[in-house]
């Protein structure tokens, strides 16, 4: 059985409607995917409707983290599965969150705006229907006026990559892996060493948030090389953490294809029987 626990939807900043999602991970050949928008459920309810015979749907988020120290902080993405979504206090954050980034969006259309880039809020929120804004919808309206080829050269320096990159609020990662597991939820690491992304999470760190409570950890990514793979997969044998291996898939935001990493099935068990909130759903 193939199981992709980490894959995004319109509800974010995928370019597959949730139904398309589902469509998608029964072509590829998969037998559960998982539904981990960034900082929302919104997609739940529709990919639930569309779940085909024979696979199994996972329900979950991926919620921007950050860890606070003396003096600095560190941002990183959980990846919260099987919660119960209507659980206040997770409500509440990822609201806060889900502001913050349509905020920092219209900041980042300000700096455009001053630099005589005539982008506006209409035409990026048209290109994230019902959707929370996300930095991959300005890049999606930069290419439809013809400003960058490529979603991707959106991304470098000169662009949102440095030049109009912002900030948004991140919820305090220990607060939120509290917060999952109060909704009956578990909790994963996402993506733990990608450096391309500009930052790596320290092991100290790591080992912080397995004693906070933080169930596994991300391995199989395409942002970690295979020494990579292998660092995160000891490191979870010593604190005692689980391991999974996703896509990470956006649509045709980014190359990745569905399936090209993946779970182990015993993990993905151990998962489901540690989870009260949300059972998985079978098609």
């Amino acid at each position: 059985m193939r199981i992709d626990l980490h894959c995004h939807s319109t509800a974010s900043d995928g370019t597959d409607a949730p139904g398309g999602l589902m469509a998608a991970a029964a072509a590829a050949g998969l037998g559960v995917v998982a539904i981990t928008d960034h900082d929302t459920t919104a997609g739940w309810d529709a990919a639930a409707a569309a779940v085909p015979a024979g696979m199994t749907l996972v329900r979950g988020a991926e919620l921007s983290g950050r860890w606070y120290g003396a003096g600095q902080s560190v941002g990183l993405h959980l990846l919260a599965y099987l919660f119960d979504p209507g659980h206040p206090p997770l409500v509440a954050e990822l609201a806060r969150v889900r502001r913050s980034r349509d905020v920092r969006a219209e900041n980042v259309v300000a700096l455009l705006n001053a630099d005589g880039i005539d982008v506006g809020m209409d035409e990026i929120r048209g290109q994230a229907p019902g959707a929370t804004v996300g930095r991959p919808h300005i890049a999606r309206a930069l290419v439809a006026r013809g400003l960058v080829g490529s979603v991707n050269e959106a991304f470098a320096p000169e662009w949102l990559g440095r030049r109009y990159r912002l900030p948004k609020t991140d919820m305090d990662v220990l607060t939120a892996i509290g917060l999952v597991g109060a909704a009956g939820g578990v909790t994963v690491l996402a993506h733990p060493r990608a450096g391309s992304r500009g930052h790596i999470v320290p092991d100290a760190l790591i080992a912080e948030l397995a004693a906070a409570g933080l169930w596994g950890v991300e391995a199989g990514h395409v942002d970690h090389e295979p020494a990579d793979q292998e660092h995160v997969r000891a490191l979870a044998r010593e604190l005692g953490l689980r391991v999974t291996g996703s896509s990470d898939y956006h649509g045709e935001n980014k190359t990745v294809r569905l399936g090209a990493f993946t779970t182990a099935p015993e993990v993905y068990e151990e998962l489901a029987a540690a989870a009260t909130g949300t059972p998985p759903l079978a098609g």
